[in-house]
């Protein structure tokens, strides 16, 4: 009895010191303005404190003979699954502390992009491993399994054909998972057209990959697809970006007064960032002519408010100045052949 009041003592004095101690660690980064990392030290200090108090019970308990071999296995289960907590912590708090540098917000954020998919794709990675590991540590604390090690061993070679087999598409799109991951044909927040969707790259996993739709849905494709069908990246090398807008007009429209028109609309928003502007005839058919108006922004969601900004504004000035130039079916009749002449 006097024992086991030994072991609660001591693991619960540990406990409150370690979480003592981390209180004074946040009292001392408030005073010097770096409260914000104490984020990436709070993920840490359950499972530390936990370990430690489990740790220290056990050296400060007096086990003897039988006693000790009964507690033995529990406790290395026990040190083995905080341990894994422990790490995986630890690689999350190094992970927001690495991300919180890089702001996807900001308007070139190219790079911020590239480690924020690498950061995230590489700590599950690393975090699957860890899992494996710890719970095949955790099957060799059994002295039945390691006995009948040798079997299994032996039937491993048929196992892994059938789960190879069973699993082919899920080994496809992680062996994707870890393709996109080093050599980053997207990374999050690149403006992609996949499947005829335009959206942005919300979430890359090891198996699948989460494209936000303009309009909020959300768009599940598997790894494999990335990697095995084309598909258009709009900001593969710079988040800058061109925009086109298409009218069809009648052959009585002046090209050059549209031109103008279109730069003057474009001067006068902050949508445009001053490096492209172009006006040309792309088409010409038997009814109308098409005309491409080309322009630049800084980012596909900009691209697309200029888009339309500039649509409406050139409909508008094609009707109010031009009405007549509007696209129109031309029918000719002939009066001699109606009266049968």
């Amino acid at each position: 009895m006097n024992n086991l009041l030994t072991i609660i003592l001591a693991g619960v004095i540990s406990f409150l010191v370690i979480v003592l101690l981390f209180q004074l660690v946040k009292y001392f980064l408030k005073k010097l303005g770096q409260y914000e990392a104490y984020e990436e030290l709070f993920i840490l200090i359950w499972p530390l404190s936990i370990l430690i108090a489990i740790i220290f019970s056990y050296l400060t308990a007096d086990f003897k003979g039988e006693v000790d071999e009964v507690w033995n296995q529990p406790f290395q289960i026990i040190v083995i699954t905080i341990s894994t907590w422990l790490i995986i912590s630890l690689i999350g708090s190094g992970k927001i502390f690495i991300i919180r540098k890089y702001d996807l917000d900001q308007e070139d954020n190219l790079n911020a992009r590239k480690v924020h998919t690498q950061i995230k794709l590489f700590s599950r990675i690393i975090n699957v491993v860890i899992i494996i590991v710890s719970f095949s540590l955790v099957l060799m604390t059994f002295k039945s399994i390691r006995e009948i090690g040798a079997s299994i061993l032996a039937s491993a070679g048929i196992l892994s054909i059938i789960i190879g087999v069973a699993a082919q598409k899920l080994i496809a799109n992680i062996l994707a998972g870890f393709q996109i991951a080093l050599t980053q044909p997207v990374r999050i927040g690149d403006a992609v057209v996949i499947e005829g969707e335009w959206g942005w790259i919300e979430e890359i996993t090891l198996t699948y990959v989460v494209v936000r739709i303009w309009d909020k849905r959300r768009l599940i494709i598997p790894t494999t697809q990335i990697i095995e069908k084309p598909f258009q990246n709009w900001t593969r090398n710079t988040a800058e970006i061109l925009g086109t807008v298409f009218i069809y007009a009648d052959y009585t429209l002046s090209v050059e007064k549209l031109r103008k028109e279109f730069n003057k609309i474009l001067e006068a928003t902050s949508l445009w960032d001053g490096k492209v502007k172009v006006v040309q005839v792309t088409n010409a058919t038997e009814k109308t002519m098409e005309i491409r108006a080309l322009m630049s922004a800084k980012n596909s969601p900009t691209a697309w408010d200029l888009r339309v900004h500039v649509r409406e504004k050139l409909i508008e000035f094609l009707q109010k100045n031009y009405p007549q130039s509007l696209p129109k079916q031309r029918v000719v009749i002939d009066r001699d052949e109606i009266n049968g002449k």
